[in-house]
């Protein structure tokens, strides 16, 4: 499987049009159930991130409780994208993400050769920190990228980590 990040990308803009999504944050929460997929939130081990799978027909996703708030939704927002670009593999096996940095999953994921989280985390990235919103916020307040500040206040305007931030504006023009 080759990983196709502009397509999750673009998946994720789909589905903020379809939702009618006009600002930030976004509404993460309300989209997974929209989509009658079952979110539910448990005390997991610590470096358990979250999980998706499909049973009985019914699309399920799981949030460790005990991580940040901002870091539950990246979480869910993560295993959504496994929901909508993978499903033909969470219908076979649960599929469980373990304890990212800023958006990897762990080693595999951080040297880039995974592409089911390749693909995730681009879709999760999107979805969260739309590029149109982004970039709205970025010319309204002329953040400095070196501004710790800046990007802690911007993340918490779209309520993800200041970590996800940094890694989302360091690649926001990558297309």
């Amino acid at each position: 499987m080759i990983a196709k990040p502009e397509q999750a990308r673009e998946r994720a803009r789909t589905i903020l049009r379809d939702f009618g999504v006009k600002g930030v944050p976004v509404p993460i929460e309300r989209i997974i159930k929209a989509r009658n997929i079952v979110l539910q939130y448990a005390p997991l081990d610590e470096d358990l991130s979250g999980m998706a799978y499909i049973k009985d027909g019914v699309g399920i996703i799981g949030v460790n409780a005990l991580h940040h708030p901002n870091r539950q939704r990246f979480s869910a927002a993560h295993e959504l994208a496994h929901h909508e670009l993978h499903a033909e593999v969470i219908r076979k096996a649960v599929h469980v993400d373990k304890g990212f940095r800023v958006l990897l999953r762990d080693d595999v994921s951080s040297q880039g050769i995974d592409p089911l989280e390749i693909d995730a985390n681009a879709f999760a990235a999107e979805l969260l920190m739309p590029q149109e919103f982004l970039k709205s916020a970025l010319d309204a307040g002329g953040l400095d990228l070196e501004d710790d500040a800046g990007i802690e206040a911007l993340a918490r305007k779209f309520r993800v980590s200041a970590s996800a931030m940094r890694y989302r504006l360091a690649g926001r023009f990558q297309e």
